[in-house]
């Protein structure tokens, strides 16, 4: 039934009439009109009279694919590429689905290489090139879950859930009919109605028919309810007030039709019903819209839809609620969620997070569980694999979480469960995304007086500014939410106090980072002979293995040398710059002079006069530790000998 989910057309909801004829030409219309059940009965059975045929094994393999039975379409796609690989370019990303479903990662990849090779700019095989080590990924995102039957599941299929006062509620195909057999002939499914099961603590109760007077005799699934629960978005066939609507093929799609919850008040109880359904605006009997999910301030209705501007099979959109039952221009997400495969089954949550199924990523097999962060300003992140066990060999879809329990529900046709597709409830034990703080308490250095009004600003690794903020009147300043595992240049500037820098590496696990950071007032008693790294606190330049140009991080330091000069307009200083041991003395004597007149030069450039400022090299002749010729030592010894010191020569 995933179908209804992931294909194009969503086309497991979707209705069509067959005809009837015989033989191959039977199977073939059947085929074409999306009968693939009926077409895979006619096919097998004239490929075991030992007919052999390119496109008979394409359309088995196809066929199979279309169900979710992926270790079958393997089979036949098998088969097909051992004939001829001239075959259309999606039956390669295809055939490398279904080998990951029965665990041949190695070929599935070799399949993947051949679809890159066949296209240019599709997204699916730009992801894969980029992301040859996916599996690794998805293995450090695995074992996070804790997963388990939901108790709701039937022999049919099971899916797509939402919790709405305290009741589990999601579609199933169980409802099979008193008298006629309503089948669909693509999954061979009967239709889905929505059905609602108590949740008490970490059991369901027995299951019952939700919303009876929404369900019609054709596909209602996927429902989401206001924050009020008077309001409810639901999928269903093209069909309201008995008319059954159908595409220019005679297909009838999907539809997101809204219903109002009304309460009947009687003297010993109550009935609710849901009333007023109507479809949305940006419906349409040429595409299908599916599967809505809301923001979690209720103002953006998410949905899977076909429709024309979209990048794949099925993408994932959203659109502005702007009223009772007005709504804006639908948005696609764009290249940043949406690949040319299937994107579809969006669940929003409140930590901004968007979570969505897709066949587009390189995943385990199937459909997996994504993530995208929604940032601030509207983009979205790089999706992230959910990994195992929430992902699985087969299709994973219709994710849901309660972010205060971290427990949630999700559907999934793995082995080992009751049906074509079941739910499974589960417990989130860690969060995909390490998140760490940062913040600290900015102090006087000499009286420990904490010190309100510091600008204080976060620089990444490349001294890009990233955010500042003002420390409040305890001195406590907080720059949110940052990345783990990466390093980060911190700034405090206050009037009357040195400007301070510091790096900081935050941990690769969630949890907070303290940083503190004491400032050194600005006026101090300097004398001739002083270094201004010891009189001021400003690092020393150091200098790469064989080199004389200015660093990047050392250029923050020898503007702080800069700063100091235009303070003290009088002040002239001694450039002193050195090497490290390795080369000759004569080579090394030339090397430091060198560093010196270009750290000269730097200050020259930015307005120093000429004549406050000497120059020196002194080679190897001046080491600050063991590391002379001969003595084995780490890069990091050497390092500390290659820098310039600034001596006050005069005031």
């Amino acid at each position: 039934m995933k179908k209804v989910l992931l294909s194009l057309l969503f086309s497991v909801l979707s209705l069509y009439t067959f005809g009837q004829t015989t033989g191959l030409r039977r199977a073939d219309k059947n085929y074409d009109g999306y009968a693939y059940i009926d077409a895979i009965k006619t096919y097998e059975r004239i490929a075991a009279k030992g007919y052999k045929n390119a496109d008979l094994f394409k359309k088995l393999g196809n066929a199979y694919y279309f169900n979710s039975q992926f270790d079958k379409a393997a089979s036949w796609y098998d088969q097909l590429f051992a004939m001829t690989n001239d075959v259309e370019t999606e039956v390669y990303y295809r055939y490398s689905q279904c080998l990951k479903a029965v665990g041949n990662y190695a070929k599935a990849d070799d399949m993947m290489n051949a679809f890159v090779a066949k296209t240019n700019e599709d997204l699916r095989g730009k992801n894969f090139s980029e992301h040859k080590d996916y599996m690794k990924q998805i293995e450090a995102n695995s074992g996070r879950y804790n997963i388990g039957d939901a108790g709701v599941n039937s022999k049919y299929s099971d899916y797509g859930s939402t919790v709405y006062e305290g009741q589990l509620v999601f579609s199933s195909a169980r409802d099979t009919g008193n008298f006629v057999q309503r089948k669909h002939k693509w999954s061979n499914q009967y239709f889905t109605n929505m059905y609602a099961a108590a949740i008490t603590g970490d059991s369901v109760g027995k299951s019952m028919k939700f919303a009876k007077n929404v369900n019609t005799r054709f596909h209602e699934a996927t429902p989401v309810f206001s924050k009020d629960g008077k309001t409810m978005y639901f999928t269903r066939n093209d069909f309201n007030d008995g008319k059954k609507g159908m595409s220019g093929s005679r297909i009838t799609l999907l539809k997101i039709y809204k219903a109002t919850k009304v309460v009947e008040k009687k003297e010993k109880d109550s009935t609710v019903s849901w009333t007023n359904v109507i479809e949305l605006p940006f419906n349409s009997s040429a595409y299908s819209v599916a599967h809505p999910a809301l923001s979690a301030d209720g103002k953006w209705l998410y949905f899977a839809s076909d429709m024309p501007g979209g990048k794949g099979q099925s993408d994932i959109w959203k659109v502005e609620i702007t009223g009772d039952n007005s709504y804006g221009t639908p948005v696609n997400l764009g290249d940043s969620v949406n690949t040319e495969g299937k994107e579809t089954f969006p669940f929003v949550t409140n930590e901004n997070e968007l979570y969505f199924a897709s066949d587009g990523y390189q995943g385990l097999g199937g459909m997996d569980l994504y993530m995208s962060r929604i940032n601030q300003d509207g983009t979205y992140e790089e999706p992230q694999n959910l990994g195992a066990p929430a992902n699985s060999k087969m299709d994973d879809f219709a994710y849901y979480i309660d972010t205060k329990t971290r427990k949630g529900f999700l559907t999934s046709n793995r082995e080992g469960g009751a049906g074509s597709d079941d739910i499974y409830k589960f417990l989130e034990t860690r969060k995909l995304i390490c998140e760490q703080e940062l913040s600290g308490i900015v102090t006087d250095l000499a009286t420990g007086e904490v010190l309100p009004n510091t600008k204080v600003t976060l620089f990444d690794e490349k001294f890009n500014k990233l955010k500042e903020v003002m420390s409040d009147d305890k001195g406590f300043y907080d720059f949110g939410t940052v990345d783990c595992g990466k390093a980060y240049y911190v700034r405090a500037e206050k009037e009357e106090y040195e400007t301070k820098e510091q790096k900081v590496t935050i941990s690769k696990d969630s949890g907070k980072t303290d940083l503190p950071i004491q400032l050194e007032k600005r006026i101090k008693q300097v004398k001739v002979g002083d270094d201004l790294a010891d009189v001021f606190g400003i690092n020393y330049i150091y200098f790469d293995l064989d080199k004389w140009d200015i660093r990047p991080d050392a250029a923050v330091d020898i503007a702080k040398v800069l700063d100091v000069l235009m303070q003290y307009p009088t002040m002239s200083i001694d450039i002193r710059s050195h090497t490290d041991s390795r080369a000759s003395h004569k080579y090394n004597q030339k090397l430091s002079e060198r560093r010196a007149k270009s750290t000269r030069d730097w200050l020259i450039s930015k307005g120093i006069a000429p004549e406050r400022l000497t120059s020196k090299g002194y080679g190897e002749t001046q080491l600050v530790n063991k590391c002379a010729d001969g003595v084995q030592c780490t890069e990091e010894e050497h390092q500390k000998n290659r820098r310039s010191q600034f001596i006050i020569t005069a005031l």
